[in-house]
């Protein structure tokens, strides 16, 4: 698996922006089927940095509707990569 296909994206909320300046974790959605490991090198690539841990969390897809229409948002997992001390902090968004 390529690194881009690991790490999806990183999520850009309001709690995943406030862990990362209070405690330096970062969130990113990885793909469904990597494990620690795979993150954990795919973040040590991308960004250059070392990493101290990562924690991962899956999630069940939500049922939606549309009209009489129902379908299932697809399952997707979340990765929370603590850097190790001294590492400089992955600046991907600014807290507004």
């Amino acid at each position: 698996m390529s690194l881009f296909a690991i790490i999806k994206r990183p999520i850009i909320t309001e709690k995943a922006l406030d862990q990362k300046e209070d405690q330096g974790i970062l969130c990113f959605e990885v793909q469904i089927r990597a494990n620690k490991q795979e993150v954990k090198k795919a973040i040590e690539k991308l960004f250059s940095v070392k990493v101290a841990s990562v924690k991962t969390a899956t999630f069940k897809g939500k049922e939606r509707r549309q009209g009489r229409y129902t379908g299932y948002k697809s399952n997707w997992k979340k990765a929370f990569v603590k850097l190790k001390p001294g590492e400089k902090m992955i600046e991907y968004a600014e807290n507004v």
